[in-house]
């Protein structure tokens, strides 16, 4: 299976996959908030989140996933399938991504025993096994390091700890920030359309979102202007604000 790309420590521009792994969140006996925790994280670290998968706990579905994302975006990180059990296979299925073979590594075995002094059982040394060749990240105060291979990073799917050992890898995925701008039109979609068609035609490389509000009486569609280069973004704002109908704006930020 193909091999991810190579990271890159101070990226303009740095892509990025999410693989949610689990039975429970396929069944709707768990309510994924990763997704969103990560979606809005990443955005404000200027990391664009450009695919979220949800596989179940398969080895086969794990690294056909694992394998297919770490070869198309430049960061990867998967969300669940990391304990004790016998459903917790995401080192196993990204091992597999990678063609790589399941092994113990000895500073996860070393705090694990210190951990649990001498109560070591084969269930808990299971949390000490990485895919061959893997490095390890500190996380500060999620407890044991993030797993690392090539680009992917394997994370837990408890979402206290999920949140906590992302916002550790905050420095290691930053990349140059994303700017916004927003409007707020009481005029339909369907009247600002045109607008906006025009807009993205003048500026090509304009992030423009248009979200549409029901129950609102302040305004009805809010729509989002981004862009990584400021001064593109704050002339895209200046054109579109000028060019939408007159009384229809009800504020911008």
């Amino acid at each position: 299976m193909p091999v991810g790309r190579a990271e890159q420590s101070a990226a303009r521009d740095r892509s990025c996959a999410l693989v949610v792994v689990g039975n429970e969140v396929l069944s709707g006996k768990i309510q994924d908030s990763n997704s969103y925790f990560a979606a809005r994280e990443l955005r404000r670290l200027g990391v664009a989140l450009r695919r979220i998968a949800v596989v179940p706990d398969e080895l086969d579905a794990i690294a056909e996933e694992a394998a297919y994302s770490a070869a198309r975006y430049d960061v990867v990180l998967t969300s669940g399938g990391v304990g004790p059990t016998h459903d917790d296979v995401t080192i196993e299925g990204v091992a597999r991504a990678f063609n790589r073979k399941v092994v113990r590594h000895p500073e996860l075995e070393r705090l694990i025993r210190e951990r649990v002094r001498g109560d070591v059982n084969p269930a808990r040394l299971k949390m000490a096994e990485v895919p061959e060749g893997a490095i390890l990240n500190p996380a500060a105060n999620a407890g044991f390091p993030t797993v690392q291979v090539e680009n992917v990073y394997v994370l837990p799917g408890i979402p206290q700890l999920f949140e906590a050992k992302l916002m550790a890898l905050t420095e290691k995925l930053r990349a140059a920030p994303y700017y916004q701008r927003t409007i707020y039109t009481q005029a339909g979609e369907s009247a600002v359309a045109a607008h906006l068609n025009a807009c993205l035609e003048k500026f090509p490389e304009l992030m423009l979102g248009s979200y549409p509000k029901l129950d609102s009486a302040d305004y009805r569609v809010k729509l989002t202007l981004e862009s990584k280069d400021r001064a593109y973004l704050e002339r895209a704002f200046d054109h579109l604000l000028k060019s939408l109908p007159a009384g229809t704006v009800a504020r911008t930020e």
